[in-house]
């Protein structure tokens, strides 16, 4: 039996980010592993020019992500996505907020100056995603034990996905033992109280099976020293189900 951290990822906003298109800052339905891999490291106060302990971290992590269904109002069972148009003027002397410390400021010619900056970011909204997760090998630093108190204590402060998506609460939710990521995910979900709906779930190929799960390729690795994705992580998708109402 293998020694899982289980996380719970919920916000009023939550952005799991994909391939940004022009202006579109789009979402995908489950956190990638790069997303992971950077909050972790937000939570240890790691340096961006530390390319090689996000690489080495993102390379031991094995993760795995189930979906809690929401009553919609319209009759769904999944969280709603909005767009948020923002524009904004910024000057020469602006300064952005940052989560390390320091203000950003602009860069570029005079040119850089005119005309606003319009863009569209998607989000999910009040979506509660739990987390497994376990790191090979175990006992290489960080440790999963390492990560949880760094979630606990963060060195700077923690979002999910983007800076407006603050977490309500604890990310740490606690630990489950099992053979594999989705025996830790099943496990989890039996935990929790049933509501008759199937919960979305999805982990990584060679961590458990389904009998009606589908394989596919995901692009959400990033290459941490030149700082774009790449390559393909064959993941699993299925439906858990929660255990049975009394």
């Amino acid at each position: 039996m293998g020694r899982h951290l289980v996380l719970r990822l919920a916000s009023p906003l939550i952005a799991f980010g994909g391939e940004t298109i022009d202006n579109q800052g789009v979402i995908r339905d489950f956190p990638a592993l790069s997303m992971l891999t950077g909050l972790i490291a937000n939570a240890l106060g790691w340096d961006r020019s530390e390319d090689a302990l996000h690489n080495r971290l993102q390379q031991r992590l094995r993760m795995g992500t189930v979906l809690e269904p929401i009553a919609r109002r319209d009759g769904g069972a999944s969280a709603e996505r909005l767009a948020d148009f923002q524009t904004a003027e910024l000057g020469a002397a602006d300064k952005g907020w940052t989560t390390w410390g320091q203000p950003e400021e602009r860069r570029g010619g005079a040119g850089s100056y005119v005309g606003p900056h319009l863009r569209y970011r998607h989000y999910h909204a009040e979506l509660t995603a739990w987390v497994a997760l376990h790191l090979e090998p175990a006992d290489e630093s960080p440790t999963l034990d390492a990560i949880a108190a760094a979630l606990d204590r963060p060195t700077r402060p923690l979002f999910i996905g983007r800076k407006p998506c603050l977490p309500t609460g604890r990310l740490v939710a606690g630990w489950q033992e099992a053979d594999h990521v989705l025996g830790a995910l099943q496990a989890w979900v039996q935990s929790l109280p049933a509501n008759g709906e199937g919960w979305r779930a999805q982990w990584p190929d060679g961590q458990g099976n389904l009998p009606s799960d589908r394989r596919s390729d995901l692009c959400d690795e990033r290459n941490w020293t030149s700082g774009v994705h790449g390559g393909w992580r064959p993941v699993r998708e299925g439906l858990l189900m929660a255990r049975a109402a009394s």
